[in-house]
């Protein structure tokens, strides 16, 4: 470790060691990349992320109170459900005319189970291939949920209703891709079965398991949106941070503060995944054109070459939506994030990071037909992401 880098650090336990947090100051120190060591990186995203209150003081009886209400949210979205479900399943005396499994009334509980079956198989599919090229998600959590695994529990689990459910998971057509696929091209073609990775015994449950969790609660608690594809890359890299802390006392509950940190984020990026808002100001159709209106401010001749044949939707629906989690490997993700989450405006400057990886492969895309173009666009061909932040940040300060 270069003593640059050990002053770095030491930079931010000064400022994480005031009792009330100097917003300003953290993010301009969190704009050039957070350090891992101490868990610095994991505190810093919670506190970029609106969740940490300033007032560190307020901290221990905050977290206490979200970390009750998250458990509060499995009992009742999960184990009672699964206790409903599980009685209902013992004795034909339950299975009344008014609730059957044929029930058509939509506040049916029977409805509302297969309801939450399709969005849970979709989840299920999504989150077993998350980051297939790195172990990480299929190794058992050192602190698995004993609320949900508890063996006094005699209830259906989400596991169980993955397992036992005849539903498909291609009935649920929420894909907000359009023309793209949301998944990176490499990962489109690894269409994992739902029984690729062994399941854990009982009493333990892997990474991925985790994160299925977080993501159903979220989407029982947001019907409005509920679960889109997609959205299981953008908890990812928040979960990895949580649950990789080198601090014991904060990793133990990665679980709760990734909810609250992913529906932080989403409560800033959920218009994107809605297709009702496509057009309007805040959906994902204004900011993709965004990308273009900025390109023709910083490169006309780059922007004209692209406009021609290549629609912002074939490649920035994903940078944008993903937060270009499927760009780059999971390492380069989190430190785009840590600009992005320490930038005022982030999505914004997501914007000029777009517009940032375009101007560096200008060259190229001049030269190139619509072919090599899309197949640049679709694999970008850049791995260092200082020179890309770099290169936004310019674009930024007008230079």
């Amino acid at each position: 470790m270069s003593s640059s880098y050990r002053s770095r650090i030491q930079e931010f336990k000064v400022a994480l060691s005031e009792e009330k947090l100097d917003l300003n100051a953290l993010r301009e120190l969190c704009f050039s990349g957070i350090p891992f060591e101490g868990g610095i990186r994991a505190l810093c995203w919670k506190v970029l992320l609106n969740y940490l209150p300033l007032d560190q003081t307020m901290w221990d009886s905050f977290l206490k109170k979200q970390r009750d209400g998250y458990s509060q949210f499995l009992k009742e979205m999960i184990i009672q459900p699964g206790i409903a479900k599980a009685n209902l399943g013992l004795s034909r005396e339950d299975v009344t005319m008014e609730d059957h499994p044929l029930n058509p009334n939509p506040e049916s509980k029977w409805n509302n189970y297969f309801r939450d079956n399709e969005v849970l198989l979709q989840i299920d599919k999504d989150v077993r291939r998350l980051y297939p090229d790195m172990a990480f998600f299929q190794w058992p959590t050192d602190y698995p949920c004993q609320l949900i695994l508890d063996p006094q529990n005699d209830y259906e689990t989400l596991r169980c209703r993955v397992e036992q459910t005849t539903l498909k998971a291609q009935t649920v057509d929420r894909n907000r891709s359009g023309v793209t696929n949301v998944s990176s091209p490499g990962k489109a073609l690894n269409l994992y079965p739902s029984n690729e990775y062994e399941v854990l015994p009982n009493g333990c449950e892997a990474h991925w398991e985790v994160v299925e969790r977080i993501l159903f609660i979220y989407a029982k608690l947001n019907p409005g949106i509920a679960y889109v594809q997609g959205m299981n890359e953008v908890v990812g890299p928040l979960y990895y941070t949580f649950a990789t802390d080198p601090n014991d006392k904060w990793r133990e509950h990665a679980e709760a503060d990734t909810f609250f940190c992913f529906t932080n984020l989403m409560s800033e990026n959920r218009d994107m995944f809605i297709k009702s808002l496509d057009d309007s100001q805040c959906g994902i159709t204004y900011k993709m054109e965004s990308v273009y209106s900025m390109l023709k401010e910083k490169d006309m001749e780059l922007y004209i070459k692209l406009e021609q044949n290549i629609k912002p939707q074939y490649f920035t629906f994903r940078w944008l939506t993903l937060l270009l989690s499927q760009e780059f490997l999971l390492p380069d993700v989190i430190r785009i994030w840590d600009t992005l989450f320490s930038d005022q405006d982030r999505f914004n400057f997501l914007i000029l990071v777009c517009c940032a990886m375009l101007v560096l492969i200008r060259d190229q895309l001049l030269a190139g037909d619509f072919t090599i173009n899309m197949r640049l666009l679709q694999d970008y061909p850049i791995s260092d992401v200082h020179t890309i932040l770099a290169k936004a940040k310019e674009l930024q300060d007008g230079s």
